[in-house]
């Protein structure tokens, strides 16, 4: 074993204490979101510990040492002169904001279930047989509607539809679309909502998060042109204009099977608009921020899950679109493209 240098172990440890934070913090962002803490300080602007707790019904000293460890992370920001706690109007838009393009919240409820399923993963490692995506702790279905949505929010409809080729054309005159691994609905709502001549239908194998999309599209009152079946990925019914996979294809153990499936439920001039985690084909170039998060998913859960279903190929959240491609193609499509990105997606384009 080689000699290890103090100056290099100092910077390491430094390092260790920034990410001891982090994960310290991030329970306290988990705790404060399910509370309703930071919508509370959004709406009532600059407040005590008192009157935070006041306004949330909770108890004064706990909210006191959340505020204060908020502070510490600077996710709250903190008047000394007055004792007074508040958000910032970045702070706002990251954790008290639903609707934000920047929302991060939901973001943290997701990866608590790392956490919360580590024995389960750690069993898995052992026997090879995955873990299901249903066998995941509750906090997982909401939290990846929540983690997922910002970023729909912001390009689904003014960017990626419109980077694939005459489909918005079709949607605003009136098309048959189907949403495999709809999941909570967020994706379907969005597009049913933009395109209400066009009818929508989602799918999901997990029948608690159908209840939930349908309770979603009659909230957002998109009910006339959206329904919702539990269905998986390579038995959904129907043919379809546009068939759109939104982060769910790596977790498929069978992909191969789901592309030729889609190519089946495909009218001849369709499209397949296949949203995934934005990876580089090799790993060295995913040694980065986006990439550690996405590795980080991938070991507790896209990968466990495609392993224990069917075929189990584990293409996992950073395949990149090479591997991708492979997968396609290998269902029968002829043409595939890169249609659109961002730091956290690539947005693929295929048809027959």
């Amino acid at each position: 074993m080689s000699e290890a240098s103090q100056e290099k172990l100092d910077a390491f440890l430094g390092k260790m204490i920034g990410d001891l934070g982090a994960i310290a913090t991030g329970a306290g962002v988990v705790l404060g979101d399910r509370l309703g803490l930071f919508k509370a300080l959004r709406e009532g602007g600059k407040m005590t510990a008192a009157e935070l707790s006041t306004r949330t019904g909770t108890q004064e000293r706990l909210v006191r040492e959340w505020l204060s460890g908020q502070a510490a992370a600077g996710y709250v920001d903190y008047d000394e002169a007055n004792d007074e706690f508040y958000l910032n109007a970045e702070q706002e838009l990251v954790f008290a904001d639903e609707d934000s393009p920047a929302f991060m919240a939901g973001a943290f409820e997701f990866l608590s279930a790392l956490w919360l399923d580590e024995e389960k993963v750690r069993q898995a490692f052992r026997s090879g047989k995955g873990v299901a995506w249903h066998d995941h702790s509750a906090c997982l279905f909401r939290g990846t509607e929540r983690f997922f949505r910002p970023g729909y929010n912001a390009n689904l409809i003014d960017s990626w539809l419109p980077a694939l080729e005459g489909v918005v054309e079709k949607l605003e005159r009136g098309a048959a679309v189907a949403d495999v691994g709809c999941g909570h609905g967020a994706s379907t709502v969005l597009m049913a909502r933009a395109f209400p001549n066009s009818r929508f239908v989602g799918f999901d194998y997990h029948a608690p998060s159908i209840e939930r999309a349908r309770k979603a599209a009659e909230e957002a009152g998109v009910g006339a042109n959206t329904r919702f079946e539990v269905a998986a990925a390579k038995t959904y019914p129907g043919t379809y204009d546009l068939v759109a996979f939104f982060d769910c294809l790596h977790d498929m153990g069978d992909p191969e099977g789901a592309a030729t499936h889609v190519h089946g439920s495909l009218k001849p001039d369709g499209t397949w608009m296949i949203v995934e985690p934005f990876a580089h084909d090799h790993l060295a170039a995913n040694l980065n921020p986006v990439g550690r998060v996405y590795y980080a998913a991938s070991t507790f859960l896209c990968t466990p899950a495609s392993v224990s279903q069917e075929v189990g190929l584990g293409l996992g959240a950073q395949a990149g679109e090479a591997r991708l491609r492979k997968v396609v193609t290998a269902g029968g499509f002829k043409r595939f493209r890169r249609a659109a990105e961002t730091p956290f997606n690539l947005v693929l384009e295929a048809r027959p």
